[in-house]
């Protein structure tokens, strides 16, 4: 994104730290994380300081797409991220933005660093409970595919270099201008509290605890000795993504062969959809303020782009 400001100066060049959209919460699967997990595209409610329980409740449902696919859920605190369309939106109204104003201060070369291209999982719930992919895992083990790894290693080795000599004052004088007509839609600390916090507690609700308990059992049987479902992803031996050996695909496969069995995504999804409809009623009004504030940023780079 264009906001990035660090980087290490050379002459009149200065290579740009790239920054990607603002995750929700990354997500370790095989020692590597993925942030790739932003809330969902689903369409947002609207919530005004007069809205209804109702509508705060219908808000904060839990959704399941393909019952199969933990990729296509979508857990109750979402309502009050950012989606991530909405996120690339304001991140691309506000590069368009600093563009702008760097050209107007005399920097015609000045260039935004690029979005990194996405890895892993795509949605909050995409990998949040490990792999579930049993065809991926075929290949890759607990590793992305390895096309989307090329993308990102090379995405990350190019960087961006600006080659315009504009000095670290301008670019902030032009960071704060973006702020005025388009501020960013950072996820709201409470609600990235509640997300974070329901995943941790959800492993020791009773319900997962017994599911983990299963998919333990299943995996010994099969000759492989791990108590949890991330034990065996966070396994050293399968950290490198580079070299996804015959005995990781082979772990993969069974693990989500035994996930498969028990259902353990979907008992473990609706542990924490239950915790955080909890915190979300105990947090409602302040979480609607934080939805109201999503809303506001992404009227204001619409309006920007409809001037343009």
């Amino acid at each position: 994104m264009a906001e990035a400001e660090g980087g290490k100066m050379s002459g009149s060049k200065r290579t740009i730290a790239k920054v990607a959209v603002p995750v929700v919460a990354a997500v370790t699967v095989g020692a590597v994380a993925y942030a790739g997990n932003l809330a969902s595209t689903s369409p947002m409610h609207d919530s005004t300081s007069s809205a209804s329980a109702a509508d705060s409740a219908h808000a904060s449902r839990a959704e399941v797409g393909d019952p199969g696919n933990p990729a296509t859920w979508r857990l109750p605190i979402e309502a009050y991220l950012p989606a991530k369309a909405d996120t690339r939106l304001i991140a691309a109204t506000r590069d368009s933005l600093i563009d702008e104003c760097m050209k107007a201060a005399g920097y015609d070369q000045w260039t935004p660093a690029p979005d990194l291209p996405e890895i892993g999982g795509k949605t909050l719930t995409d990998w949040r409970y490990g792999i579930h992919d049993a065809g991926l895992a075929a290949k890759r083990g607990y590793h992305p595919d390895a096309a989307e790894q090329r993308a990102y290693d090379e995405a990350q080795e190019a960087g961006a270099v600006d080659e315009s000599g504009a000095d670290d004052t301008t670019l902030k004088g032009c960071v704060a201008q973006a702020d005025g007509k388009a501020p960013s839609a950072q996820p709201d600390a409470l609600a990235q509290q509640i997300s974070d916090d329901s995943y941790l507690e959800s492993m020791n609700t009773p319900s997962v605890v017994d599911a983990f308990a299963k998919w333990s059992s299943c995996m010994k049987a099969r000759g492989y000795s791990y108590a949890k479902p991330m034990d065996a992803g966070d396994d050293s031996r399968f950290s490198d993504p580079y070299n996804v050996t015959d005995e990781e695909i082979a772990t993969a496969k069974a693990d989500v062969s035994c996930r498969s069995t028990y259902n353990v995504e979907k008992v473990w999804f609706d542990a924490e959809v239950a915790l955080q409809q909890t915190a979300i009623a105990k947090n409602q009004a302040a979480l609607d303020e934080a939805r109201k504030t999503i809303k506001s940023a992404v009227a204001k780079a619409k309006s920007v782009n409809a001037v343009q």
